[in-house]
């Protein structure tokens, strides 16, 4: 029989946590007993608004004193390695946020570190548990349109033009030497592989379009699967979408098979349009609360659920694992302009 709550713990205070710590509000198994950050200031910030009790300066002291069952972890990747190890070795189970670490051989590190070690962990990478990307994910799995041929999805996200590109809310962003893939791509290579598979090849083109920054901000990124679909993420963050909330769905999808479409609109409509048949309504539950389709609430309710029942999670270090290599194809390819073969 499960204890009365789970204890987490939470690291971090920025401008996405909010979406984390609201979610957390609303899981009725869970209680965040402490946050950790430097600034007292912003940790109240959150404090107050999500009934956290106690604050921390030091993560360390906070895990020793708390005893947690979980960590949270939701800081700037080249953290995540020393953070990760240290909850490992107290046997607290660990939520990552993304990106994992700097590079692929320190991310390679941290899931070697965590498995060895025995705790459960997971990446938070929640674009795959946006609502409607799991209602495709059904329809896919019925087999509602046949055999995939294509997944094609537009982004123009619309925060990147301009002197003054990310300062208003993620201005860290311009410094990154790799921005496009790296920070957003990435988060489309695992939702391709959750609707078609793992990867067999790549070829991409970057470009960065706005001076003011430093990374690429403009990319065409096609993957090549096993089952022989392939899909094409056509994005920018520069020019914008025509849907007021730009940051919903992040795009336009739409999803070929031997048998019909599935499109994905600006405003979480999905439609089915079987072969010689007209586009029809999919009817299935979107919610416009928190991140692009409350998915902060989505994959954190996932991640109580599977820690309960012992489930292997969708995002686990070995599976994230394999969206990261494909992401360092996808870098590779654009840098020698060949396809790359995983």
């Amino acid at each position: 029989m499960m204890k009365t709550k789970l204890k987490g713990v939470a690291i971090g205070a920025g401008y996405f946590s909010r979406f984390q710590y609201e979610a957390w509000t609303r899981i009725p198994e869970v209680e965040i007993t402490a946050i950790c950050n430097s600034n007292l200031e912003r940790a109240k910030s959150i404090m107050e608004p999500y009934n956290i009790k106690n604050h921390y300066s030091d993560y360390k002291e906070m895990i020793l004193k708390e005893k947690p069952d979980f960590v949270d972890i939701i800081t700037p990747p080249e953290t995540h390695f020393e953070m990760c190890k240290f909850a490992a070795d107290h046997g607290v189970d660990i939520i990552c946020q993304k990106p994992l670490a700097p590079t692929i051989e320190e991310s390679q590190k941290i899931v070697d570190y965590v498995s060895k070690k025995g705790v459960r962990f997971v990446v938070h990478e929640n674009f795959r548990f946006q609502p409607w990307h799991r209602e495709i994910k059904k329809i896919i799995n019925e087999g509602d349109i046949g055999d995939l041929f294509s997944l094609n999805f537009r982004s123009r996200m619309g925060d990147g033009w301009g002197d003054d590109a990310y300062l208003s809310r993620q201005p860290y962003f311009r410094d990154y030497k790799k921005l496009l893939i790296y920070e957003t791509g990435v988060h489309f290579i695992d939702t391709f592989r959750y609707h078609a598979g793992e990867v067999e090849s790549v070829y991409a083109i970057l470009k960065r379009l706005n001076p003011v920054i430093k990374g690429e901000d403009s990319g065409l990124m096609i993957l090549n699967f096993e089952n022989k679909s392939h899909a094409i993420w056509d994005a920018n963050r520069f020019n914008e979408n025509n849907f007021k909330k730009q940051r919903y769905t992040f795009g336009e999808y739409l999803i070929d098979g031997s048998e019909g479409s599935v499109r994905l609109y600006s405003d979480g409509k999905i439609t089915v349009q079987k072969l010689g048949e007209s586009e029809k309504n999919h009817h299935y539950i979107h919610n416009d609360v928190g991140f692009a389709g409350d998915c902060c609430y989505i994959f954190q309710r996932d991640f109580i659920d599977k820690l309960i029942s012992g489930d292997a999670f969708e995002t686990s270090g070995d599976n994230y694992l394999k969206t990261l290599k494909a992401q360092e194809a996808v870098y590779k390819s654009a840098e020698i302009n060949a396809p790359v073969i995983l």
